[in-house]
């Protein structure tokens, strides 16, 4: 299968995209999650991955480009309340030593990624993963769709 062309908003960097590609690599390859880019939560936030396992587990993971990304970021707290997991996805050159160390890390290029700290199991409650599934699911149809038809809603 070819590489496809990365999916992007305008918003994220090349080093952003490039991280998004080897972390989403990983979780499908190492641990069969099914990843969503750029995610819309109930609380107003977007996940940049959110990964769903075969047993509905899910993970979220947070892309960090550079030092000023981490710093100005004060939201990322809001995504441990929507998953199992919770990662940072960082590109090689930037120091593991600046993040959390409380929070799980994977470091990643275009190709790849390896998890170097795994993040913590704080299981979602029934209603929210059951409300979050509902949710993918039609984040995942109304994709499809408008890669079928992308003309007029």
């Amino acid at each position: 299968m070819p590489d496809l062309p990365l999916i992007s908003d305008a918003r994220q960097s090349p080093t952003a995209l490039m991280v998004q590609r080897g972390t989403m690599r990983l979780l499908r390859g190492q641990f069969d999650l099914s990843c969503f880019a750029e995610v819309p939560l109930a609380n107003g936030r977007r996940a940049d991955i959110l990964g769903v396992g075969p047993k509905g587990e899910i993970w979220i993971v947070e892309i960090k480009s550079c030092l000023a990304d981490l710093r100005v970021d004060a939201k990322w707290q809001f995504y441990r309340d929507f998953c199992d997991r919770f990662f940072f996805a960082k590109p090689p050159e930037l120091d593991a030593a600046i993040f959390p160390e409380s929070e799980g890390l994977i470091v990643a290029d275009g190709h790849g990624a390896d998890i170097i700290r795994q993040a913590a199991n704080d299981p979602l409650a029934g209603a929210r993963r059951k409300a979050l599934m509902l949710r993918l699911t039609r984040l995942g149809a109304d994709r499809i769709h408008a890669l079928m038809d992308p003309g007029p809603q």
